[in-house]
């Protein structure tokens, strides 16, 4: 035992992202760049460590969702480029460039408003123009409208420079004849790259529009870089695993605390929704909401305790929860794995009701991060 942990930790096994990194990289031709997304901390496994590693291992690109995450990793002496996926107004321009900070631009005002932010500074601001192609979210509008004349005269704007252009997918991840919509985004997508470049007289370097799913099912989308985001971290993001072979990087786990014998009629925790129908042994295992346990998940967790499935009882409280350990032989300082490499996130976010995604991304600051290999 660590003081690590001592109570509730997550596990990230580098050698699985490592894995991951390197099975998809080995479905790339010559010279497609590979762009780690790492926002949202690494969807939760730590942002820095897993830069450092996709770093070591030749990865071309990062990507972040804002500004403070893109400085964090500059604090940390990550020098690869960084791609900021969601907005950062313009007044911050200047940050931006000085610290060698790509931005996604999907409107010709907001292009402008960094252009004007940069006057008189000497400074350049790289940009990767966002075109929306069906997700109905951002960007300039691909298909109809006059949004790609926009984007052609941002272009041209002095002080931005124009390195690449991108568009995201919605349903790649899908089941059959759900992500055929894929295929009129990426048609879109081209269309609307070409016009830009043909209208400003010149080209994007690079073009990228492969997240997850893309990288699975749709090898015709890899051009000139990859964008995967879950599955660098061993989540497949649909029911479709393709060819690849994935292995999670994030196991979630906590030590049993107290284990208390109760007679039938007691009932466990809040809402007295949990109630004991014969003499039983119950667990406190110090992991809650707080700590990113989904109270969603109340009276419907199983978790793993040294190859014992058992069950969780009772609402799942802030800092702990209650499992129905009668019939095994569980004590305190076991250690209990809620989700990971024996218990899959996959199948612990359909009880909660949401995706693995979300059961990352939830594992709370106060929860140390154990680095593997």
């Amino acid at each position: 035992m660590t003081d690590e942990t001592k109570r509730t930790w997550a596990e990230i096994d580098l050698g699985a992202i490592e894995h991951n990194y390197r099975a998809m990289r080995a479905k790339l031709a010559p010279g497609t760049r590979f762009l780690g997304v790492v926002k949202a901390n690494a969807y939760g496994h730590g942002a820095v460590q897993v830069s450092r590693l996709l770093a070591g291992l030749g990865c071309e690109y990062l990507a972040v969702a804002c500004l403070d995450e893109a400085l964090e990793l500059r604090r940390a002496g990550i020098k690869l480029p960084i791609l900021i996926l969601g907005y950062t107004p313009p007044q911050y321009a200047v940050t931006l460039a000085e610290n060698d900070v790509t931005q996604a631009v999907g409107s010709f005002a907001v292009a402008e408003a960094l252009n004007e932010a940069l006057a008189g500074t000497g400074l350049t601001l790289k940009v990767h123009f966002k075109l929306e192609t069906g997700m109905g979210r951002t960007g300039f509008r691909a298909y109809g409208g006059t949004a790609l004349a926009d984007a052609a005269k941002a272009m041209a704007l002095p002080r931005l420079e124009p390195e690449g252009v991108f568009t995201h997918f919605c349903v790649s991840d899908g089941d059959e004849g759900v992500r055929d919509f894929t295929w009129t985004q990426l048609e879109r997508f081209k269309t609307g790259f070409q016009a830009i470049e043909a209208q400003a007289g010149k080209a994007f370097q690079i073009h990228h529009c492969t997240n997850s799913g893309a990288m699975i099912a749709f090898p015709e989308t890899y051009m000139d870089m990859v964008r995967p985001g879950v599955a660098l971290y061993g989540v497949y993001p649909g029911t479709d695993r393709g060819d690849l072979d994935l292995v999670p990087a994030m196991s979630l786990k906590s030590r049993v605390a107290y284990v208390e014998d109760h007679q039938p009629g007691d009932t466990i925790s809040y809402g007295r929704t949990f109630t004991v129908e014969k003499p039983s042994r119950i667990a406190v295992l110090p992991i809650g909401y707080a700590d990113g346990l989904h109270r969603a998940l109340s009276n419907k967790l199983t978790v793993d305790i040294g190859g014992q499935k058992v069950r969780q009882a009772g609402r799942i409280c802030m800092d702990m929860c209650m499992l129905d350990v009668t019939g095994t032989d569980v004590k305190s300082g076991d250690v209990a794995e809620i989700f990971g490499k024996v218990m899959p996130a996959g199948e612990v976010a359909d009880l909660a009701g949401t995706i693995h995604y979300e059961l990352f991304c939830a594992v709370s600051p106060r929860v140390p991060r154990i680095y593997v290999q």
